[in-house]
């Protein structure tokens, strides 16, 4: 079982602004506590012992409660001096993982999948990358995702309002070695420019679970998670 993840950590919560204004998303208070407190529990208990922190604005925030919580994890920080991407997050933090595979988490979203069950089909279907899948309802804030019968993803289908489909949960499984030979730009999006190009490679596959699941991206979930996180 895998037990390092980096945790993508570095975005400006604009549409958060009006509720969280002067600080990072993940340092977003949740009944008195950061939303990354939660996230790093949640990690914890699936067994991971190593988290590489990817951060960007407001970076200091981050550090300083990670420094004063006292965490029973090893928390390395991998800080962007200028914005790069979600991908060029992901490639600038994998350097500060030990072994070659790691998960892969949004530090503003909460998916509580098992990890070690997430581990396990993505060995079974040997693919190169596999992301965690929520099954939604009557959703148009996501875009949805199309899986075939053996679980690889097929397509990544734009925004817009679906009766009922999957949605990309912001939870990856990823090798070092891999995302580093695919040669690219210090400064990218892994939506558009390893996602997409690798289903077409039919690289990708697609882990269900309909587990808890929310994104505090905008202030009616961010509202959302205070209640839910009560219980």
């Amino acid at each position: 079982m895998i037990q390092e993840c980096i945790v993508l950590a570095g975005g400006l919560g604009t549409r958060l602004r009006s509720v969280v204004a002067d600080k990072p998303k993940c340092m977003a208070p949740v009944n008195d506590k950061p939303f990354l407190f939660y996230l790093l529990q949640y990690l914890i208990k699936q067994g991971i012992t190593h988290v590489v922190l990817s951060l960007g604005y407001k970076s200091e925030q981050v550090i300083e409660w990670c420094e004063q919580a006292k965490l029973p994890l090893t928390l390395s920080y991998a800080i962007e001096e200028e914005p790069l991407g979600t991908g060029g997050a992901i490639l600038h933090a994998i350097s500060h993982i030990n072994g070659d595979e790691c998960f892969i988490v949004n530090g503003d979203t909460f998916f509580d999948i098992s990890l070690s069950d997430f581990y396990q089909f993505h060995q079974q279907t040997q693919s190169k990358l596999t992301l965690a899948l929520k099954p939604m309802r009557q959703f148009e804030r996501y875009g949805s995702v199309e899986l075939d019968p053996q679980g690889r993803i097929t397509a990544f289908l734009e925004k817009k309002y679906c009766e009922e489909g999957l949605i990309n949960g912001g939870v990856y499984l990823a090798s070092k070695a891999y995302l580093q030979s695919l040669g690219l730009p210090q400064q990218f999006s892994f939506e558009k420019e390893v996602l997409e190009p690798q289903v077409q490679n039919n690289q990708v596959s697609g882990f269900v679970s309909d587990t808890y699941f929310i994104d505090i991206g905008i202030p009616t979930d961010y509202e959302q998670v205070q209640m839910d996180f009560r219980s």
